[in-house]
């Protein structure tokens, strides 16, 4: 039985971690004066506020005469209300045996807290914050208790306890808002958080482990931007920015994926871009193509974030750039007539393109230079060496006696046949 005279005020108890609040139930604590709160289903008992206890007063509801309970009723300055629903609410007056205006007593009817159900996410590595929403309305004034420690880490001689474990209040932004923030968190540790929702029939805590990389979330990447390349009918240039929720820090980056697809087809085409932008090379010509990105730890920590605002784009229909002449100087016409539809050649992605993009790197032509002149030198000497042998080996067409070879047989006169013996 539900009693608002009994002297007994219900404490409602937010645990957080050992953070203890204590709440009284008497109805000031909950709403103005005279206001009674009840469970359907339960006894309700009011009493009289402006009597003394035990002094015999007649109940009535508002605006109504009938009597409710006649001061012979032997409970005093107290009504019983038996199954009280929701005909039962509203105010009811009590009046002295003279006629008297006793008091005023309004009867509210809802139901305990349930445990609430909480979320937490990190839209960076330093920050997080949770949220939260009641499991069951219950039709009464209610207020949250937030709280949150940072959890004991295990060793080998038992737990390690640290000073600064909390536990500390969760900072409810704005105040009353069903989110709080913790501030200044540590990556690789892990948080208890304590979520308590207390109205004037009790309290209900929920409990939640946390630990920042598990539920690292960045916020979507801004500032999206789809342009056409000029000349070339089947790419488009996607750029973005991080997040501004995001520090910039050089052990801390983002990686990216981005997907497009034409206005007329629902399936989305997939790119893991390795840096601020991309260059689609398969997208369709004369279409528009609808554009989005999103971003994750670079790590893998955590998932992926929401998919950033759709941006809009459509391939160029220009000609492609004229290419110019061997024999003029590349450099020098650019600077004389600078063409604002010839620009570089974008980076491209991974993706076949039909048309590809001639890169000619200052470098590679060096080198090609160079392996030409290392062979021409080498087809030269092997020339001159080949010459030179024929030139030694050559017969004399002269006449008169001929001077031995190069090759000459070397025997000697005397030995050849028909030669005198001197």
């Amino acid at each position: 039985m539900s009693s608002s005279c009994s002297g007994l005020s219900r404490v409602l108890v937010a645990v957080a971690t050992a953070l203890v609040s204590a709440s009284s139930s008497f109805p000031q604590a909950w709403g103005p004066p005279g206001v009674h709160y009840g469970q359907p289903g339960r006894s309700i008992t009011l009493c009289c506020p402006g009597v003394t206890a035990g002094a015999p007063v007649s109940w009535f509801r508002d605006e109504e005469t009938r009597l409710l309970q006649g001061p012979d009723s032997g409970i005093g300055h107290e009504l019983v209300l038996a199954q009280a629903d929701s005909a039962d609410e509203g105010t009811y007056i009590c009046r002295t045996l003279d006629g008297a205006l006793g008091g005023m007593v309004t009867l509210k009817l809802g139901y305990p807290p349930a445990r609430p159900v909480v979320s937490c996410r990190a839209a960076d590595y330093e920050n997080f914050s949770c949220t939260w929403t009641p499991s069951q309305v219950s039709g009464l004034p209610t207020r949250f208790l937030t709280s949150y420690r940072k959890k004991t880490v295990p060793g080998a001689d038992g737990p390690r306890m640290s000073p600064s474990t909390g536990p500390w209040p969760c900072p409810q932004d704005p105040p009353g808002a069903a989110r709080c923030v913790v501030h200044g968190a540590e990556f690789w540790s892990q948080y208890r958080i304590n979520v308590t929702e207390v109205n004037p029939l009790g309290a209900s805590t929920r409990l939640l482990d946390v630990s920042l990389q598990s539920i690292l979330r960045p916020d979507p990447p801004q500032g999206l931007q789809v342009e056409s390349v000029p000349g070339y009918p089947r790419r488009l240039r996607a750029s973005w920015m991080y997040p501004a929720s995001w520090p910039r820090q050089p052990h801390f980056l983002l990686k990216f994926r981005l997907q497009y697809r034409p206005v007329q087809h629902p399936a989305w085409s997939t790119v893991e871009p390795a840096g601020l932008e991309e260059v689609i090379t398969d997208a369709v010509a004369g279409l528009p193509h609808a554009v989005r990105v999103s971003a994750r730890d670079f790590l893998d920590a955590g998932t992926w974030s929401a998919w950033s605002p759709e941006a809009w784009g459509t391939p160029s229909t220009g000609p492609l750039p004229k290419e110019i002449p061997a024999g003029r100087q590349p450099h020098t016409q650019l600077e004389e007539e600078p063409l604002v539809e010839s620009p570089a050649p974008p980076r491209p992605s991974l993706l076949p393109d039909p048309q590809p993009l001639v890169h000619r790197d200052p470098l590679e032509q060096v080198a090609v230079l160079a392996s030409l002149g290392i062979f021409s030198f080498l087809g030269l000497a092997a020339g001159a060496l080949a010459l030179g042998l024929w030139l030694r080996l050559r017969p004399d067409g002269k006449d008169g006696p001929q001077k031995p070879g190069f090759l000459a047989p070397m025997i000697p006169v005397d030995k050849l046949p028909g030669a005198p013996n001197l």
